[in-house]
């Protein structure tokens, strides 16, 4: 019995393999993986916690309130995020960078990384500053472009996470305005 041709959605997963494959440094030596490595790093939610948490302990009082709407949305986002993945069980790329996150979060789809900074995106853009919201739309692009580099994610991984992501945020927009 002949194989059975490869359906739509497998010819697209072969692709986004591909596509993120080609965007891979993990195994290259040199300062680029040193830059990838610090940006993938950048994204983590507790770096972004403690950031805020020190901001919330010693901010000037108009940047409490803000710390802690983006510490609410960070954790809301988290619990939306491991519950679809724990939905999807999409397998991370096979790999050795990255072996914390493998061991504590074997799921990639969706990125939570990419999607931390989308959120932290919209948010700056909604609540200010307007300087924060200009960094974060070239910073979270590197990052989620930066896991993909380092092979913890698939291209279509950080894609979907940004989307779940930019969604959550204009939900706590929309309830917390």
């Amino acid at each position: 019995m002949a194989d059975a041709p490869p359906t739509y959605f497998q010819r697209l997963l072969a692709a986004d393999r591909r596509w993120s494959n080609a965007l891979r440094y993990a195994e290259r030596p040199g300062p680029l993986r040193y830059a990838a490595i610090g940006l993938a790093h950048s994204g983590d939610s507790w770096f972004w916690g403690a950031g805020l948490a020190l901001v919330w302990f010693w901010g000037a009082p108009e940047w409490k309130d803000l710390a802690l709407r983006l510490f609410v949305g960070i954790l809301g986002l988290a619990v939306v995020v491991l519950t679809i993945k724990r939905l999807i069980k999409r397998q991370r790329p096979a790999g050795e960078w990255g072996k914390l996150y493998r061991a504590t979060d074997p799921h990639s789809f969706p990125s939570g990384h990419a999607a931390r900074m989308a959120l932290l995106l919209v948010l700056a853009a909604a609540w200010g500053p307007g300087w924060f919201a200009a960094l974060l739309v070239a910073w979270a692009p590197l990052v989620a472009l930066a896991r993909v580099a380092m092979g913890v994610h698939y291209l279509s991984d950080v894609i979907g996470g940004a989307l779940v992501g930019a969604a959550a945020a204009l939900l706590l927009v929309a309830a917390w305005p």
